[in-house]
This record gives C-alpha cells, structure tokens and sequence, in this order.
C-alpha cells in the first residue's frame, strides 16, 4: 500500500517553512485516528533548529517508518509531523495525548516523564552503537582562549532552558571548572543551536553552548567558530504517549530498532537505534537538580572561605560567628 506523509505545524510562520512539498497547517487536535483501512499517527517534535531544516531533516524516516508499518500491520500508515514552537510546547503536547510519539532531548524527556509516568520509551539513538554523543562549548576561532575556566568576566550563549545540552549539562560543566552565573560579564538564553553558534561566531558572546552536530555543520558552511570544552550526552530517546495501542506501540518500536535506511540515518546523523530504558536518564535528572549550583557558585565558595577562616582561628565563638553570617549572606538574598 502507498503511504503519505502529511506534515503538521503548530503555531508557526508560514514563511519560516517556505520549502519543497506541500504542507498542511493546523491546529492540535487528538493523536491516533484509525479507519478500518488506515491509521494516521503524529510525531511530535520541538524546534530546536530552524522548522525548514527540521522537516528535511525528518522527511526520509517519517516515510521510511509509513513503508515498514503499513507492512508489518497489513493497513495503510500515515505519519503528521507536528512541529511545537518551542521546548515546552513539545512536552505538553505529548504529556496531553495530543501527539502519538516524540523525539526529545534528555531534559525533554526527564521533565515529561516527570509529569506524566505512564509515557514509555520506544527507543533511544545510537551512535557508533553507544548511547552517547557530546555538547560543545564553541568560541570564535580567533578566540586564545584555553579553557572555559578563563570565561571569568565574559559572556555566555546558552539555548533554550529546558535545553539538556544548551542548558543543564553546560551550566553543570561550567560549575564543575569553577565558573558560576555571578562569574561570567554577561549571559542569555537563544533558543536554538545553531542561533548561538551563529552569534558566537558573529562575535556577540566569547562562548556558547550548541549540539555537537549543529556545531559541525556550521563550521561546514564557515562559521568562525571551534571548540573550547566538550561533555558527554545521553542519545536522544523516542517516546510514545500513555494510552498508545499495544499492536501499534509494538510496530512502531520495532521498526525504529531495526531501521537501516541510510538516507534517513544519514540525515539524523546515528548509525540505527537501541533499546533504552529510564535508568538511562538518571544522570541528566543528576544535572537538572544540580543545576541551582551554577547560580549559587559564589555565594558556595564565600561560605566555604568563612570556616576555613574560621577553623584556622580554631575559636568556638569565632565559628558561630561564621554561621550567622552565613545565614545573614542567605537572607539578603532571598
């Protein structure tokens, strides 16, 4: 049987998505309608990059997953792509039913699995048959830079807050090198990847945060921009909806783990997938609790400093003193 890919795009510029192929907008409606003859699913994803790139990007396994599961099920498979416009959008769309899978990033998925338990993960991306791939903090390429531990005093491109690379791992990275928010001259929050390589590379922040394909591929098309740190990343892991039909759950999971399409691998830049499980994501739950260290950094180190004082004077007296400064420190912030 023919499939057909119908592309879906929630709440965006007609003109951000002026490419080849038609496409149908429309608002969210229920995931998953079945007739006797055909099932039409949606594959929920987030705008992490510009919405033209992500619908190329996605084209060739959306197609390739209609062909294998109007095989393996014997009915005809549509797949909508419904493009959220931001990171939260994409989460509540899943949470809510309103889309039938999605692919996330890791803090994506931690913060949806969080509000809705019952949401299964059909598989997780593989890259040279592992479960991990690397976040990038780029500077300009004539940046002297040797070290993010020099980024004291300087500026920072982070992306979207709920960002595992652009947000949680960095923050995470940076604090662990000894830099906190209160540290650096100046930070914000972009959004996308490939908008803080761009502004990095411009010369707008001496550092940023971006996915390590992104980071590729703009340097492909010559964006002055290398590499000053790299962090490990969980692969991103695909999703299904609670309340998703058990047959359907089963072809879909199936035919992610056994996909070999070059074309659509190629274009997502993994080499297949793997199993996964939620254990898979305790490190980045790790890092997205450990994130208010970041901002807190400084405020860590004077107390630190305070007992050190304290206990080289060696007074009793001069060690409550140090606790009620603490306390005094903690209460003029707050």
């Amino acid at each position: 049987m023919k499939s057909t890919s119908i592309i879906r795009v929630a709440k965006l510029p007609l003109a951000a998505l002026a490419i080849s192929g038609a496409l149908l907008f429309s608002s969210v409606s229920t995931a998953e309608v079945r007739s006797e003859n055909s099932v039409t699913l949606s594959l929920g994803l987030y705008t992490s990059n510009k919405p033209s790139a992500m619908v190329r990007k996605f084209r060739p396994i959306v197609k390739h997953l209609e062909t294998a599961m109007t095989e393996r099920l014997g009915v005809e498979v549509n797949i909508r792509m419904q493009l959220a416009k931001n990171y939260e959008q994409g989460i509540e769309h899943l949470t809510a039913g309103k889309v039938d899978f999605s692919r996330f990033g890791p803090a994506s998925y931690v913060e949806a699995k969080r509000s809705n338990p019952d949401l299964s993960i059909l598989a997780v991306e593989s890259l040279a048959n592992r479960k991990v791939f690397f976040g990038i903090i780029a500077t300009a390429d004539d940046n002297k830079m040797k070290s993010v531990k020099e980024l004291k005093g300087h500026t920072f491109a982070f992306g979207d807050q709920q960002s595992t690379i652009g947000r949680f791992l960095s923050q995470q990275y940076l604090a662990d090198n000894g830099i906190g928010a209160s540290d650096l001259g100046h930070y914000e929050y972009l959004g996308r990847h490939d908008i803080v390589g761009t502004r990095v590379g411009a010369g707008d922040f001496t550092a940023g945060a971006l996915n390590e394909s992104t980071f590729r591929k703009l340097l492909s098309k010559g964006e002055k921009i290398r590499e000053l740190a790299r962090f490990p990343n969980v692969t991103k892991p695909w999703i299904a909806r609670s309340g998703l039909d058990p047959e359907i759950y089963a072809a879909l999971q199936q035919c992610l783990l056994e996909i070999t399409d070059e074309k659509s691998l190629q274009r997502l830049k993994i080499d297949g997938f793997l199993e996964g499980s939620d254990e898979d994501f305790n490190v980045i739950r790790s890092a997205i609790g450990d994130n208010e260290r970041f901002f807190n950094l400084n405020k860590e180190k004077n107390i630190k400093a305070k007992r050190s004082l304290a206990e080289r004077a060696g007074g009793a007296t001069q060690g409550q003193m140090v606790e009620e400064s603490e306390v005094a420190d903690i209460s003029a912030t707050e």
